[in-house]
Parts: C-alpha cells; structure tokens; sequence
C-alpha cells in the first residue's frame, strides 16, 4: 500500500511576535519578587521568570540568585508574590532591583508601601499581584548548561535558585 502524503498547507510568513517574557507581558510592565511577613519581608526586581501549568496547577517560576538579599527569604517562607507594575513605577523598581534589602529600607526609598497579605507582601500600585505557593524549588547545575551561559551569567557567582509556586490567588488592585 503506498503511503498517502499531506498536502503541506503551511505557509511562511513575516516575524512573527511570539512573546516569551511573561514578565514584560503587561505591556512592558515590571515585576516585583517578594517574601516574608509584616515582621521581616524583602523584594526585588524580576526579569527571568515563566509562567505555565505544572502537576496540573497553574504555576510561576522565579530565580533568585543566592547572593540576593531575598534569596534567604525565598528559603524561609512557604509563600511569596510576583507583582506586575505600570510605566509609572518604572524608577522605584529599578531601584529595587538595585539595592539591598541588608543595607536599609529600600521599599521606603522607593517610595513604595507594603500591603501585608495573610502569607506574604505586595505593594500598593501593583497591577496584579500573584499569591504563590512554593512547591519546588531547585539550585541551577551549571554542568547542564551552555559553556557560554556559564561564562556570560556565572563565572564569577553561584547559579540561580529556581522557585516554583503555585497561584492560589490572582490580586488586582481596585482603584
């Protein structure tokens, strides 16, 4: 019996936007890490996440780079948020993502004012917050990598910790 071939009715087309930065998706918007509690909590700027399902649970992935302040909170609470921005945020998240939390209260000089939640922290001026439960979370093995990711992002620091939680709640500030 000869086998059948399909008529390919693919067609090529121009560049294509194929948007891959989940935390750029609201137009451009920035996001915030953050854990802790109303006693000690700290955040930071993100740029390197994902979004998706996992164990079939909708899920976020964040990475942390030990050195971080907020590395050491991401270790010790069970929850934390990712809080997207407008433009009009842009200068207080880049200063977050500058700063430490160790050398003084960087939230208060961005002028920023924490919202406590029942298990975490997010920020007055957040679009959407997600409420996240930390299912997994696994140290980057540089082995693994491309030899020029390592050279380019780790040559000089220990690999991101890489955080998974579930979204057990979707926050949108009402204004």
């Amino acid at each position: 019996m000869k086998k059948q071939e399909e008529k390919n009715n693919f067609q090529k087309r121009g560049k294509m936007e194929f948007k891959t930065d989940v935390f750029g998706i609201y137009d451009k918007e920035w996001a915030l890490l953050a854990a802790g509690t109303k006693e000690s909590y700290n955040t930071m700027t993100i740029s390197w996440g994902g979004m998706g399902t996992l164990w079939s649970k909708p899920v976020v992935a964040v990475y942390v780079k030990p050195i971080r302040y907020t590395h050491r909170f991401m270790e010790k609470n069970d929850y934390f948020t990712v809080s997207f921005y407008p433009e009009q945020y842009r200068n207080a998240l880049l200063l977050l993502g500058t700063k430490s939390g160790r050398d003084g209260d960087k939230v208060e000089e961005a002028g920023l004012v924490p919202v406590f939640l029942d298990k975490s922290v997010t920020f007055i001026g957040a679009r959407i917050t997600l409420l996240c439960k930390k299912i997994y979370r696994q140290d980057l093995d540089t082995t693994a990598m491309p030899t020029e990711v390592v050279k380019s992002f780790y040559a000089n620091e220990d690999a991101h910790t890489m955080y998974i939680g579930e979204v057990v709640e979707i926050l949108e500030e009402q204004e």
